[in-house]
C-alpha cells in the first residue's frame, strides 16, 4: 500500500511538472516557422524568376497590385536598388550550395563594378554591399576586396566633420532641402565603412561610421526612441535645421520603414564595435517599433497614419526588423530579452512566410504587400525586391542560428 502511495505521488508530480515544461516550453517557442518549406519555396519562386530576368541592364524593383512578374528599372547610378537582386542569390547560394545560383549571382553582380566610383549619394552602400560584399564574404570571391575598398572611399567622401554625418541624398533631386541632408536608412550603409576598415581600407572609415551613428543617435529619435525619416542640418555649423519625412505619412509620424532601418543600424553597429551603448540603443528602438506591431507583428506603412487599420501593410519593414531582431538576440546575455526579440523575430518571419504575405503561387518574388511610398504615390502594396533580400537573409541568419 505505501508503495502504491509512493508511486501515485511521484506520477502525480511528474504529470505536474511535465505540465509546467510544456507551459513553459509554449512561452518560450510562442510561434513557430517551417524554415526548411520557407527556403524551399524561395528556391522554386527564383527558379520560376531567374529564367525571365535576362536583360543584364536591368535588375527588378517591384511587381506592381495584380501583376505577377518583376518590373525592371536600367541600371543606373541613382537606383539604389540595383545591389538587392544579386544579393539575394548570394544567399541563396549559401543556403543550398548549388553552384548555378553562384555563377547567376556572378554574372548579376559584376555588371555594377562602375559603381565603385559614385559620389553624388550615399546609397553606394545599398547598392554595392549586398551585391560585392555578399560576394566576398558568401563566394569566396577575393577579388571583389578592390572594388569594396573604393566603393568605401567614395562613400566616405560624402562625411561632413561639421555636422558628424554622411549626406544623403543630393539637393537638386530633394530641392525640399538646400543643405546637409540625413536619412535614417543611411545608418546601413555605415556596415561598408566599417568592412574596409577592417579589410585593407582606411582605418579612420570606421571612426566615420561611429561618429555618423553617434550624432544619429543624438538628433534623430524623439523621446519615445521612435525616429524621424529626413534631417537637415546646417552645413557650417552642424544645428539641426528641420526634421521631416519623405516617404513616412507626416513630418511628424512614425514611418515603420525607418524605425526598422533603425534598429538594423545600431545593431549592426553593436556587431562592430562592441560599444553597449549602441547595443542598448537597439533595444530601446525595438522596443518602441514592437509596442506599435498588430497582431501578426507585420506593421502597416506608417504607424500614425489615420485610419491605420484599413491602411497597407508593409512586409519590407517586417523583413528587415526580422532580420535585425535575430542578429539582436545573439547579443543579449539576458535570457529574457533574448527570448522576447527571437520570438519577435520568428513570429514576423511566420507571418511573412504564411500565405496572407507570401507570394507563392501569386507572382514571382518571395514576398507580397510592401509599401515602398504611399505618401508620394508609389509603390502602393507592392512586392519589393529590398523586402525579399531582407526576408532570404532574415531565413539564412535563422538557419545558421538553428544549425
Amino acid at each position: 500500500m505505501k508503495l502504491f502511495l509512493v508511486c501515485t505521488v511521484f506520477l502525480l508530480v511528474s504529470c505536474q511538472n511535465s505540465q509546467k515544461n510544456n507551459q513553459a516550453n509554449v512561452v518560450n517557442d510562442i510561434t513557430t516557422i517551417n524554415l526548411d518549406e520557407a527556403i524551399k519555396n524561395c528556391v522554386s519562386q527564383l527558379e520560376i524568376a531567374v529564367p525571365k530576368l535576362t536583360d543584364l541592364t536591368k535588375h527588378p524593383r517591384l511587381i506592381e497590385t495584380d501583376q505577377t512578374e518583376w518590373e525592371e528599372v536600367p541600371n543606373h547610378r541613382l537606383k539604389w536598388t540595383s545591389g538587392f537582386y544579386p544579393g539575394i542569390l548570394w544567399y541563396m547560394y549559401n543556403l543550398t550550395k548549388d553552384k548555378k545560383w553562384k555563377q547567376e549571382a556572378i554574372k548579376r553582380t559584376e555588371v555594377f563594378e562602375d559603381f565603385k566610383t559614385i559620389t553624388e549619394h550615399h546609397d553606394i552602400g545599398f547598392m554595392m554591399f549586398p551585391a560585392y560584399g555578399n560576394g566576398f564574404e558568401l563566394g569566396d570571391k577575393k577579388e571583389y576586396k578592390e572594388i569594396l575598398l573604393t566603393s568605401a572611399a567614395s562613400l566616405a567622401s560624402r562625411f561632413n566633420p561639421n555636422v558628424g554625418t554622411i549626406k544623403s541624398w543630393s539637393n537638386e533631386l530633394h530641392p525640399r532641402w538646400q543643405q546637409h541632408i540625413t536619412i535614417i536608412d543611411n545608418m546601413l550603409n555605415l556596415e561598408l565603412l566599417f568592412w574596409a576598415a577592417k579589410n585593407g581600407g582606411d582605418s579612420n572609415y570606421k571612426n566615420i561610421a561611429i561618429k555618423h551613428a553617434e550624432t544619429t543617435m543624438e538628433n534623430h529619435f524623439r523621446d519615445d526612441f521612435t525616429s524621424w525619416h529626413v534631417l537637415e542640418y546646417d552645413s557650417i555649423s552642424g544645428k539641426v535645421l528641420n526634421r521631416h519625412t519623405k516617404q513616412g505619412y507626416a513630418d511628424d509620424s512614425r514611418w515603420s520603414r525607418g524605425q526598422a532601418w533603425g534598429i538594423y543600424g545600431y545593431t549592426m553597429v553593436y556587431r562592430e564595435t562592441g560599444d553597449k551603448k549602441f547595443l542598448d540603443f537597439a533595444q530601446k528602438l525595438t522596443d518602441a517599433y514592437l509596442n506599435y506591431l498588430p497582431d501578426d507583428y507585420i506593421p502597416h506603412w506608417d504607424f500614425d497614419v489615420p485610419n491605420l487599420d484599413n491602411e497597407e501593410r508593409d512586409a519590407s519593414a517586417g523583413a528587415i526588423a526580422a532580420s535585425a531582431l535575430l542578429e539582436l538576440s545573439t547579443f543579449l546575455e539576458d535570457k529574457n530579452s533574448k527570448e522576447k526579440y527571437y520570438n519577435a523575430a520568428v513570429k514576423m518571419l511566420s507571418s511573412l512566410s504564411s500565405d496572407k504575405y507570401s507570394a507563392v503561387g501569386k507572382a514571382d518574388s518571395f514576398l507580397l504587400h510592401s509599401t515602398g511610398a504611399k505618401s508620394l504615390g508609389w509603390e502602393i502594396d507592392v512586392a519589393l525586391i529590398y523586402a525579399d533580400y531582407y526576408y532570404i537573409e532574415a531565413l539564412n541568419r535563422l538557419k545558421k542560428m538553428r544549425d
